[in-house]
């Protein structure tokens, strides 16, 4: 019987609560992936916009993943395309965020600015940042008030991390939401435009998405019609699965990583209502599948 990654061409793979929390690796998550199959293309997807993708990169190599610069797709990188598509080259782009953020904004042949003064920007684009402070939020109000585009990398509300969950680029949009009245066009999961890049960087639809959280990488993947297994290392706990949407809910959950590359649990659809911590324990390293193949989620 084939290992669960073995059926795909891909692993589309979060960071944050999956591979590590804060600078502290997961245990035996480098190990997991280490065990390559032949052909099979891993592509590090992050929500987290506070980091260009060689940064990203070589925190994962230092953390013992095998990852490359172009191995990492990030939420800055999408919001930096959906500003591109929208906006004429040089424009001016409000940053709310991380100087890597502005990067990618200027690397698609936009301006970036923190401050104005007279004309509005264009656009804000909002991304994870822990200085982001009062006045930054105050002047992408104000230019939200004279009608510029708004993007935001994500909106997570939580950010895992070595010590428990810190505040996300989300509670700081949910700020600018309550301040303008207005709604962010998202980049990052769980809508589709960040798993899109992914994809096109895999070069394949045959792809398993891997994460922590229900409400961004398995809604995630949902939305643009691909399998996913929740990993219990991070934000989201097999009771929020229990009462989860049809939206919400994985292909596979399991305890850890590893269970990639054991065959899973599938001789039938699991049941929401079924013990599914029990028939975790009955299946120790093995991922359950919850969700029937092919199901159809509204």
């Amino acid at each position: 019987m084939k290992r669960l990654r073995e059926r795909y061409q891909a692993l589309l793979l979060d960071l944050d609560g999956t591979l590590y929390r804060g600078p502290e690796v997961i245990e035996g998550a480098p190990e997991a992936l280490a065990d390559s199959v032949a052909a099979q293309r891993l592509v590090y997807v992050t929500n987290n916009a506070s980091r260009g993708p060689d940064v990203v990169a070589r925190h994962l190599a230092e953390l013992g993943f095998a990852a490359e610069t172009d191995d990492v797709v990030t939420s800055a990188q999408a919001a930096a395309r959906l500003l591109a598509e929208r906006l004429d080259s040089g424009a001016t782009v409000l940053i709310v965020g991380t100087d890597d953020l502005a990067k990618e904004v200027e690397a698609v042949g936009l301006r970036s600015i923190r401050r104005f003064n007279g004309a509005a920007p264009d656009a804000v684009v909002q991304g994870h940042s822990p200085e982001t402070a009062w006045p930054d939020l105050a002047e992408a109000a104000y230019a939200l008030s004279a009608d510029a585009l708004w993007v935001a990398a994500n909106t997570d509300k939580t950010l895992p991390n070595e010590r428990g969950l810190a505040p996300g680029n989300g509670a700081m949009v949910a700020a600018l939401r309550a301040a303008s009245g207005r709604e962010p066009v998202v980049a990052g999961k769980p809508y589709a435009p960040l798993l899109e890049d992914a994809l096109v960087r895999a070069g394949t639809r045959s792809a398993l998405v891997v994460g922590d959280r229900l409400d961004t990488d398995i809604e995630g993947a949902n939305r643009v019609g691909l399998e996913s297994l929740l990993v219990l290392t991070g934000v989201s706990t097999l009771d929020e699965l229990r009462d989860a949407p049809a939206d919400l809910i994985p292909t596979y959950v399991s305890e850890s990583l590893d269970a990639l590359n054991h065959p899973p649990v599938e001789d039938e659809a699991t049941d929401l209502a079924d013990d599914l911590a029990e028939r975790l324990r009955g299946n120790p390293g093995r991922a359950v599948r919850v969700r029937a193949s092919g199901s159809e989620i509204r």
